[in-house]
């Protein structure tokens, strides 16, 4: 008895801490994801507003200075050059699997004010810009291996489509309606399920991308954290891993969830400004950037994001 006593008694183990750093306490699933030694790195700032995060083929990173119409590339030692200057103001941007860079554009620096937003296509070589479509209010976009090109229409609260190639397409179709100010879009690995957040509600959004690249089977796939005393989450913009897990940046962070749509941990933003677009980069693709209002960040990731276009 009483060494049965004793056993009951008996001191509680300690738990091994878990191997996270720099996110909310309790989102342990985030060992999977963060090295221990990782955190967030200085890219590059003094810049505007910062957004339209995206790589290309060989894993570099592009970004937008948004209201200087400034695009930035990131080779794989980490450094920042000019790529692009002129207008149009882009505020999302994806390659295509033609190579071009397909960019939301919302009018160019000076212009008009009544000036309509469009989708255009920038050649990589020589820098010229096609407009793709118009008469459209987008946001941000994502482009399929097949030639789609979805991008949401916050206001509208619509998803629209429209093929890579055409040429001032007055009228895409609506993919999607329904949603609460939709921002941030992205697609599975193997291109068969769209993702869209929710900037003025608290849901990620999950479709069906049919054989003809129409979308079906909507519904409320993951629930976004959002601050105390608030309605919304901010959800924005977003990337996709390699195994299928979203990464939405909002009002609280970086919100990582599985495939399955369970939330996995929410990893702390770069600095105390708002952090609205993220991407995959580097030579093996495990580089986090992200874009923080007037500054550039990264760290090292365990996973590693895709190239959809092809790879």
């Amino acid at each position: 008895m009483p060494d049965a006593l004793r056993w009951l008694w008996r001191a509680p183990e300690p738990l091994p801490a878990p191997l996270t750093k720099d996110n909310l306490q309790g989102d342990d699933a985030l060992v999977k994801i963060l090295p221990p030694e990782g955190r967030w790195e200085l890219v590059m700032d003094g810049l505007g507003f910062t957004d339209a995060a995206c790589s290309d083929a060989e894993g570099n990173f592009y970004f937008s200075d948004l209201g200087k119409a400034k695009l930035y590339k990131v080779g794989a030692d980490g450094k920042a050059a000019m790529w692009f200057e002129g207008n149009p103001k882009i505020s999302g941007m994806k390659f295509g699997p033609d190579g071009r860079l397909y960019a939301a554009s919302q009018g160019s620096v000076g212009g008009p004010r009544d000036e309509k937003k469009t989708i255009v296509a920038i050649e990589p070589e020589s820098k010229k810009v096609t407009v793709i479509a118009t008469d459209v209010t987008p946001n941000d976009l994502v482009v399929s291996k097949a030639g789609w090109i979805y991008f949401t229409d916050t206001g509208a609260g619509q998803v629209m489509m429209c093929p890579t190639q055409t040429e001032k397409l007055p009228r895409p179709r609506v993919a999607a309606g329904g949603i609460n100010k939709p921002n941030g879009i992205g697609l599975s690995p193997d291109g068969r399920f769209l993702i869209v957040s929710e900037y003025g509600g608290t849901n990620a959004w999950s479709f069906m991308v049919n054989p003809d690249g129409t979308l079906s089977a909507g519904e409320r796939y993951m629930e976004l954290r959002a601050p105390v005393n608030r309605p919304d989450s901010g959800g924005d913009g977003m990337i996709v891993d390699q195994e299928g897990r979203p990464f939405i940046t909002s009002h609280v962070g970086i919100q990582m969830f599985d495939a399955t749509g369970r939330l996995g941990g929410v990893i702390a933003k770069p600095s105390d400004k708002a952090c609205v677009s993220v991407a995959f980069a580097g030579p093996d693709r495990s580089w986090l950037y992200a874009c923080a209002s007037d500054k550039v960040f990264r760290r090292k990731t365990l996973t590693k994001g895709i190239y959809l276009p092809g790879k």
